[in-house]
């Protein structure tokens, strides 16, 4: 059996003591326990959302981004896939604002709710079965380079058709698609994939939305093209109309248009501003994040981090 790394071991018994929402109440992590025929384990039954919280050294709290958001759209996202978050978006919130306040966390983090079929049975299907629920904070830094700029793959696997699974539900069993296609490109040398439809559009990465900059315009596929409907996307688009005056455009983009562009930003809860500076071993612009990416980048970090007061709405601290 091969030893743990000493640093790895000291985590997972700090993660022991982290609070977490599960079955309904507060509790530790490490008494918290599914069996192992729990339904979403086998048949991948679960929705999921990614929520970031952002420490401010300055304002000495955290701040939770956009977090109403997050929760309103894990609900509708369980309805497509006949399950019922159990409580309000009101409620969730101040469940996760005790959860963060009890870890007491001075480091950026991620919050992790998921819903999911419960029973300890086998048989595929989504009806007449129960749902659990549970809410996990970790502390989360870089999901990917946000700095110097990621090397991208478009890949051989194609992205999910809303019409096979509801693409856009954060169904943790079509995860499994946005896998191969990271691990394909980690494997062949790359940081991170970028995905087309089954039409050959750009669809987005493996767990980001996209978008390219080319003649001044900031450009995106819509969401008929099979993405996750993102708020972090959302996000940049209003700060892009708002705040630097750039056009916005959603509609259909080739691949080709990718290997042209002036610029590329991958986006997400996770991966928050990521600019892209190469594809398929072909550098974009010149081989460096763009103005208009460092731009962006440094509205959306002020914005979470309650550095911009403007934006205080969008914010949820945790004293």
């Amino acid at each position: 059996m091969t030893e743990q790394a000493p640093a790895a071991v000291q985590q997972r018994r700090a993660q022991a003591d982290y609070w977490v929402y599960f079955d309904g109440e507060l509790r530790r992590y490490g008494d918290s326990h599914l069996g192992l025929l729990t339904h979403a384990l086998h048949y991948g039954t679960g929705c999921f959302e990614g929520i970031r919280a952002y420490w401010s050294e300055s304002q000495r709290r955290l701040n939770v981004f956009r977090m109403p958001e997050h929760f309103e759209r894990m609900r509708g996202n369980a309805r497509m896939l006949h399950m019922e978050v159990p409580l309000p978006v009101d409620e969730l919130c101040a469940i996760t604002v005790e959860l963060l306040r009890r870890n007491a966390f001075t480091t950026d983090v991620y919050v992790r709710p998921l819903v999911y079929k419960a029973n300890e049975e086998v048989g595929i299907r989504f009806h007449d079965l129960r749902d659990g629920f549970m809410i996990v904070t970790v502390p989360f830094g870089a999901y990917v380079d946000t700095t110097g700029g990621i090397r991208c793959q478009v890949s051989s696997w194609r992205r999910i058709d809303d019409n096979v699974a509801p693409a856009r539900s954060k169904s943790s069993g079509i995860y499994v698609n946005s896998a191969l296609a990271k691990t394909e490109a980690v494997l062949n040398g790359f940081d991170e994939a970028i995905v087309l439809t089954q039409d050959g559009h750009v669809s987005e990465g493996s767990a980001e939305n996209i978008f390219l900059l080319r003649r001044g315009c900031l450009v995106t596929p819509p969401v008929s093209e099979n993405i996750v409907e993102g708020i972090t996307r959302r996000t940049l688009m209003t700060f892009a109309r708002d705040e630097l005056g750039i056009d916005v455009v959603e509609r259909v983009v080739d691949r080709t248009e990718l290997y042209i562009a002036d610029e590329v930003i991958l986006c997400g809860t996770g991966a928050e501003v990521s600019p892209v500076i190469e594809i398929d071993r072909r550098r974009i612009g010149d081989g460096e994040p763009g103005p208009v990416t460092r731009r962006l980048q440094d509205l959306y970090f002020r914005a979470c981090k309650g550095d911009d007061e403007r934006h205080a709405e969008w914010l949820t601290p945790v004293g």
